[in-house]
C-alpha cells in the first residue's frame, strides 16, 4: 500500500471524523477504491470504532438508470433510511470508473431519484459526522488532464497538508465575515450583491471534505441581486454546463443561460421551488489546488476562487433554503475580481488584502 494512502486514512478517521470508541462508521466506496477502503477499515478499528463496509460497483448505477421505471426510481429501501439514522460517522470515497457514465441519462430521471433519496441525505446531513474524499482513478486523472501518476501526486498534495495551520488562518476571515452585512462580488461580467447579516461563517479545514480549504456561509434568502458569469464549467452527473450566466432578482434566478448544455441548466434549476435560490457562498482557500479538474470536490477549494451553490443551504450556516438540489458553481477571481464586505475591499485578484502570513 502507498504510505500516502495510509496517511490519508489516518487523517480521515482521526482528524476529519475524530472517531471515538464504540462509534459505528460506514465506509462507502466502489471496487476501485479498495486500498483506501481497507486502510480506513483498519484505522477505524484502531480508533476503537465499528467499521461498516458499503462496497458498490459503478456499473450498477448505469444499469439502474437504463432499466428502472418510475416506481422503481421513486423507491427508497427502508434499510437505507434506518442505517442513516443509526450510524455515527460516514466516509464516502469517490473513485469513478467513468465520469461520463450517466451523460446520456435523462436529467429529469436523475432529479427524480434525488428527490426519492433526499430523506437519507437529510438524515446524514443533520446528525452524522461525514467526510467525502477522492481516490485516484484513471477516469479522474483523465478529467483533470493529467497522467495517473500526476493526479496521485496532485490529490495527495492537496490532502496531506497542515490543516491546523489552515484553520487558524480561516478563523481570521470568519471573524470578519460574521461582522459583515453586505457582500459585493465584482469580476468579469459580474456584479452581484447579497446579505449575509446574522449568518455564520463555517470553516472547512479537513472535516467534511478532503481535500478541504474553504470558508462558506449562506446568503440571506431574498437578498441576492445582480448577475454573475462563471469561467469554469459546472458539472452535474458527469455532464458539463459551460459559459453559465445567471441573473438574480429578489433572491432568485430569473434568467439562466449557458453556452453548452443550457437545457440541463434550466431543467435542474426547476427541480423544485428552492432550486433557483442560492444556498451557499464560499471562498476557496487551498493553494495546493491551482488548476481546474472538473471535480467540484477540488475545484470549489481552488485558492482565489469563489463558489455559489444553487439550492439547499447548510443549516449550520443559518441558511433556510431547502431543495433536492445543491449545485456548486465556481468563479475564478485570480486574474480579475474583487470582493467587498460592507463596501470595503477585502479580496483582490485571488488574495485577501491583509497580510495572511501571520498565524
Amino acid at each position: 500500500m502507498d504510505e500516502r494512502t495510509a496517511k490519508l486514512a489516518q487523517i480521515l478517521v482521526r482528524h476529519s471524523l475524530r472517531v471515538k470508541r464504540g462509534e459505528v462508521v460506514r465506509v462507502s466506496g466502489n471496487d476501485l477504491a479498495k486500498p483506501l477502503v481497507l486502510a480506513c477499515y483498519r484505522e477505524v478499528l484502531r480508533a476503537g470504532g465499528h467499521p461498516l463496509l458499503d462496497v458498490s460497483f459503478d456499473e450498477a448505477g448505469e444499469i439502474f438508470y437504463r432499466e428502472a421505471r418510475d416506481f422503481q426510481v421513486d423507491f427508497l429501501a427502508p434499510s437505507k433510511l434506518y442505517e442513516a439514522k443509526k450510524i455515527d460517522c460516514a466516509i464516502f470515497i469517490h473513485s469513478p470508473l467513468n465520469t461520463r457514465m450517466l451523460t446520456s441519462v435523462d436529467p429529469r430521471k436523475i432529479s427524480r431519484r434525488r428527490k426519492a433519496t433526499k430523506p437519507v441525505s437529510d438524515a446524514i446531513m443533520k446528525r452524522v459526522r461525514w467526510v467525502l474524499v477522492n481516490f485516484p482513478t484513471p477516469a479522474l486523472a483523465q478529467e483533470a488532464e493529467m497522467s495517473l501518476g500526476e493526479y496521485e501526486d496532485f490529490l495527495f498534495g492537496a490532502c496531506l497538508v497542515d490543516w491546523k495551520k489552515m484553520e487558524r488562518r480561516l478563523r481570521r476571515i470568519k471573524r470578519v465575515m460574521e461582522k459583515t452585512k453586505v457582500v459585493r462580488i465584482v469580476g468579469r461580467e459580474t456584479d452581484l450583491t447579497f446579505s449575509i447579516e446574522g449568518r455564520k461563517a463555517i470553516i472547512c479545514a479537513g472535516e467534511c471534505n478532503m481535500p478541504d480549504g474553504e470558508i462558506f456561509t449562506a446568503p440571506v434568502e431574498g437578498s441576492v441581486e445582480g448577475e454573475i458569469y462563471y469561467e469554469f464549467p459546472a458539472i452535474y452527473g458527469g455532464r458539463e454546463v459551460s459559459g453559465i450566466r445567471l441573473v438574480f432578482r429578489k433572491g432568485r434566478v430569473v434568467e439562466a443561460k449557458a453556452e453548452k448544455n443550457e437545457g440541463l441548466l434550466k431543467a435542474l434549476i426547476d427541480t423544485d421551488r428552492g432550486a433557483r435560490i442560492p444556498g451557499e457562498f464560499g471562498i476557496g482557500y487551498n493553494d495546493g489546488i491551482t488548476r481546474y479538474t472538473r471535480d467540484i470536490l477540488f475545484d470549489e477549494k481552488i485558492g482565489g476562487t469563489i463558489h455559489i451553490a444553487l439550492g439547499k443551504s447548510y443549516a449550520e450556516s443559518g441558511g433556510k433554503n431547502d431543495s433536492a438540489l445543491h449545485w456548486d458553481m465556481v468563479k475564478d477571481l485570480r486574474k480579475e475580481g474583487e470582493i467587498y464586505f460592507d463596501g470595503k475591499l477585502v479580496f483582490q485578484k485571488g488574495k485577501f488584502v491583509w497580510d495572511e502570513k501571520g498565524d
